[in-house]
């Protein structure tokens, strides 16, 4: 009954390396530390002795059956070790309610999860791995071991992107961990259209693709969350063992086809891809039709609101900016900045200064670093109006930025008229709720450094 105390949840499967390497480890170093008659008296503390039962058939008096069936593994424990490290396993073996087994089956945990969480409490170890770190922080939400819980989504938060936002977001929810449901939120509005087109975002369960459609501060285009909510469906249809006809699609969609603001898309996106889709009735289709062209518009089930989408920041580190007859000058050599900042943001691009003699257009190469490593990089064009204002840059996507790591902002610009440029820099510069801090960089070949240059502006979500 004990076992109950915590509800049953599907959960994604571990791979069965996993758990045959942690199970090969253990029991390795556990043979290998009980060979002499004296063991005990090879470690010092209580803590090293202790981690000697772990995994260890030893004075072990109880065993679990741990895994789905035909997945199943046997665990041995010690009732007094588990029962100081978890509430649960207190109540399961000396509570009011105890049951005198010699075996108890846990069909909903997946065994190198269950042995992480023992690894846990026997070894005051935290061995966490992407492949088994939701299962494991199910296991210890269960058992009630907040530690390692909190542990488990520290991890999370910190390999959190686009890439996998929507499923932990579902995940997050699932577990009751609004810290990082907050933190997923941040990745999906910001990198919306990333998040939509990854994979994972086929695999979340309905209420998380209602709660995305119906979210106001999306940075997406509603034709891209059309095309996701569709691949979503065809998914669906998939786990339901449905055909993924246009039909079944919308039947699996239900009413989370109304939270796609679909008459907030171009006219063009709507009569090439919506209404030639299929998943729409042809009164639905004629409606909207008929509320983009018509002057009596009529009533839609759709919202026809466009999504306040985020507002843009701005950090600009430059207190003043000049010109000179001879500067700032631009043949192909490349403008370079080293930024970073104390919470993680996304850099939607620069501001850049624009011609000191006139109107002008440039050719812009940006790019964003980390290490060497390309994160982002565009090849636009821009016009300037000959005023000191900067003007805006943007990468196709906004690229994520993590906190206390070193970026490198580079610019090579072409065009023949000289710019302004920027002077007296900020090494700090504090906007809103986030610390920017600037060093110069190695790959800046045109001048560019903390004093004075290129790339006045970064524009960033936070």
């Amino acid at each position: 009954m004990a076992s109950e105390l915590f509800p049953t949840k599907k959960l994604p499967s571990v791979s069965p390396s996993a758990v045959h390497q942690i199970q090969q480890q253990n029991l390795s170093n556990n043979n290998s530390s009980i060979q002499g008659c004296n063991w005990q008296g090879l470690y010092p503390t209580i803590r090293e002795r202790n981690s000697v039962m772990f995994n260890n058939e030893l004075m072990a008096d109880i065993h679990f059956i741990v895994g789905p069936p035909g997945g199943t593994q046997r665990v041995p424990g010690h009732k007094y070790v588990l029962a100081v490290g978890s509430s649960v396993f207190h109540a399961m073996f000396y509570g009011e309610l105890a049951e005198d087994k010699d075996e108890i089956r846990i069909p909903d945990v997946e065994p190198a999860s269950f042995l992480a969480m023992l690894k846990y409490i026997y070894c005051d170890e935290i061995d966490l791995c992407a492949d088994t770190v939701l299962a494991t922080l199910y296991a210890a939400k269960k058992y009630i071991v907040p530690h390692l819980a909190r542990a488990c989504v520290n991890f999370l938060e910190t390999s959190l992107s686009a890439r996998n936002a929507c499923v932990l977001l579902s995940q997050s929810c699932l577990f009751e961990e609004p810290e990082l449901t907050e933190r997923c939120w941040e990745v999906i509005d910001a990198q919306a259209e990333l998040a939509l087109r990854s994979e994972g975002f086929c695999d979340i369960d309905a209420l998380t693709l209602e709660s995305i459609l119906r979210r106001e501060t999306l940075n997406a285009k509603e034709m891209v969350l059309f095309d996701a909510a569709l691949s979503w469906a065809e998914a669906e249809c998939h786990r339901q063992e449905l055909q993924p006809s246009i039909e079944n699609k919308r039947l699996v969609l239900g009413k989370a086809i109304y939270l796609i603001r679909i008459p907030a898309m171009g006219l063009d996106d709507f009569a090439n891809g919506v209404a030639q889709s299929g998943v729409l009735t042809l009164n639905e289709t004629n409606d909207i039709f008929l509320w983009y062209t018509a002057a009596n518009k009529p009533e839609l089930k759709f919202v026809s609101k466009p999504r306040k989408g985020l507002t843009p920041q701005k950090c600009h580190r430059f207190q003043s900016c000049a010109y000179r007859s001879n500067q700032w000058r631009y043949r192909g050599r490349c403008d370079s900045i080293q930024f970073a900042v104390d919470k993680r943001v996304f850099i939607a691009g620069f501001g850049l200064y624009g011609s000191s003699c006139g109107s002008a257009e440039y050719q812009a190469k940006i790019e964003l670093k980390r290490q060497g490593v390309t994160l982002g990089v565009s090849i636009i064009k821009y016009f300037s109006d000959g005023s000191s204002n900067t003007f805006p840059v943007f990468f196709e996507y906004p690229v994520q930025i993590e906190p206390d790591t070193f970026y490198t902002a580079s610019v090579i610009l072409d065009g023949n008229e000289l710019s302004y440029f920027g002077q007296e820099g900020m090494t700090e510069v504090q906007c809103g709720k986030v610390t920017f801090q600037f060093q110069c960089s190695s790959d800046s070949t045109n001048g560019t450094g903390v004093q004075g240059g290129q790339i006045p502006e970064l524009i960033f979500y936070a």
